[in-house]
């Protein structure tokens, strides 16, 4: 009975405490539970802040990978097209140098017919008769003491094609020739000697495809030289010969009475 009585006692007394009665206890646990709570989240703060930095620095450094990769895979393209166009540069340079661009004509008409013909009637080997299908080909070799080549000419009553080409051969001759042949056998002819060649419709131009010694001045195009006079020229553009071609090919029933003249001017 004496213990339990004294047992509630000291119950009592405990409950009566608070813990104002401990102020050096109480203000010590107090003041340092929260810097121990700061203490744990500036850690966890400064971990995860670390842990922020490092996946940074990780992704700099992978992007930096990147950035330095990309070239590198850049490179050999370049380097491609680059060794691709000193490959093709010799070739083109070579095609160029075999072929350099043709300036076009200058071509002009004139309405003196009459007189033209008059003229011309009077010189050898100045009017010939261009068959129907026939293709009549002027050969006319540069020379060293002239600059161009020029010519003229005019039809009676119709039509006939014209057209311009330049053979880089080196001259062999320097006498002007005059050629007359079929269509097809002009055809053949430039296809043994001079590459694969499709004619097209004369009224709308030839279109033709050579080897590298012949090149294209003026495509075959029908003209009214029986209404006047054309006529043109042409610098050289350095040794060759030209090749007008007076074509009567599309013309299955008429021939042509051609009146021209070639000359050369300085």
């Amino acid at each position: 009975m004496e213990r339990s009585e004294a047992s509630s006692e000291l119950q009592s007394r405990l409950s009566s405490l608070s813990f104002s009665s401990f102020p050096g206890l109480t203000s010590k646990q107090c003041d340092n539970r929260p810097l121990d709570r700061l203490q744990n989240t500036d850690l966890s703060q400064s971990s995860s802040q670390s842990k922020t930095h490092a996946d940074m620095a990780e992704t700099k450094e992978d992007s930096g990978k990147h950035t330095e990769a990309a070239p590198a895979e850049l490179a050999p393209g370049e380097g491609g097209e680059e060794t691709d166009g000193a490959g093709s540069c010799p070739l083109s340079t070579e095609i160029k140098a075999q072929m350099p661009p043709l300036k076009p004509p200058t071509t002009w008409t004139s309405a003196a017919l009459k007189e033209l013909k008059a003229k011309l009637r009077t010189e050898e080997d100045s009017v010939v008769t261009v068959y129907r299908g026939d293709i009549m080909t002027v050969h006319v070799p540069t020379v060293p003491e002239a600059k161009k080549v020029c010519w003229e000419f005019a039809t009676d009553g119709y039509d006939i094609g014209f057209g311009i080409y330049f053979d880089w051969t080196p001259v062999t001759s320097r006498s002007i020739t005059v050629h007359i042949s079929e269509s097809s056998d002009d055809e053949d002819e430039e296809e043994e000697l001079e590459g694969p060649v499709s004619n097209g419709d004369v009224e709308k131009g030839s279109k033709t495809q050579t080897n590298s010694n012949l090149a294209e001045i003026l495509p075959v195009y029908r003209q009214d030289s029986h209404l006047c006079v054309n006529g043109g020229s042409h610098d050289f553009p350095g040794e060759g010969t030209y090749l007008l071609k007076f074509d009567n090919s599309y013309s299955l029933w008429r021939n042509k009475t051609l009146y021209y003249r070639v000359y050369y001017s300085a």
